[in-house]
């Protein structure tokens, strides 16, 4: 895995040159639809070389990613299937290329879909899971387009804001903690959250 090690270096190597904003936007758009490397790490070494700015940076990674998310979207509500049902050539292709991405995954997330639709989204946005395999899986399955931007909106703000916020809050000493312990972070909160409306739902 050298070459992921290599591309993740890359990625980072641009918050030392004055295009890194540029290249943020560029990357949260492009890991919603096939990059392997998450805009965090960018974000977090630009908040932290600027962190008066940390917002603004925040901001552009959400909109990259959000817009990303709705081409995502249209791959796979109009290139992923062909008119008779099957896999076409262009999702057979990211089977093959897209890390992490199969045809068995694809398959269970269908039945996530059909009873949290909502959630599914939001916990993807929100956690280390790839967020790219949900764009995509959400346009195929013909998902609510509203309620996809809804979901995508605040789930991706609300991660990228809170480590804004944690910069701008705690500068430099709360890199390692954001590094080590965030992703676990953020699932223990959406599994509260969720666990939340769940006991709404069936239980009170």
């Amino acid at each position: 895995m050298n070459w992921l090690r290599d591309l993740y270096d890359w990625v980072l190597s641009w918050a030392q040159t004055k295009y890194g904003a540029s290249v943020l936007f560029i990357l949260a758009f492009a890991e919603s639809i096939f990059f392997p490397i998450p805009p965090d790490i960018l974000l977090i070494a630009l908040a932290l070389g600027h962190s008066s700015n940390a917002f603004k940076y925040a901001l552009l990674c959400t909109l990259g990613s959000v817009s990303g998310a709705f081409i995502g979207y249209s791959i796979g509500n109009y290139s992923w299937l062909t008119a008779t049902g099957e896999f076409s050539a262009f999702a057979n292709f990211f089977f093959d290329s897209v890390p992490g991405f199969s045809v068995e995954l694809y398959e269970s997330i269908r039945s996530l879909f059909v009873e949290w639709d909502f959630w599914v989204i939001f916990t993807a946005g929100f956690t280390p899971i790839p967020y790219k395999v949900f764009t995509i899986t959400a346009g195929a399955f013909n998902i609510n387009i509203m309620m996809f931007a809804l979901a995508s909106i605040i789930s991706r703000g609300a991660r990228f804001f809170l480590i804004a916020w944690l910069i701008w809050k705690y500068g430099a000493r709360i890199k390692l903690f954001i590094e080590k312990y965030f992703n676990l972070l953020a699932i223990v909160v959406t599994a509260v959250l969720i666990g939340g409306f769940v006991l709404i739902k069936y239980v009170i």
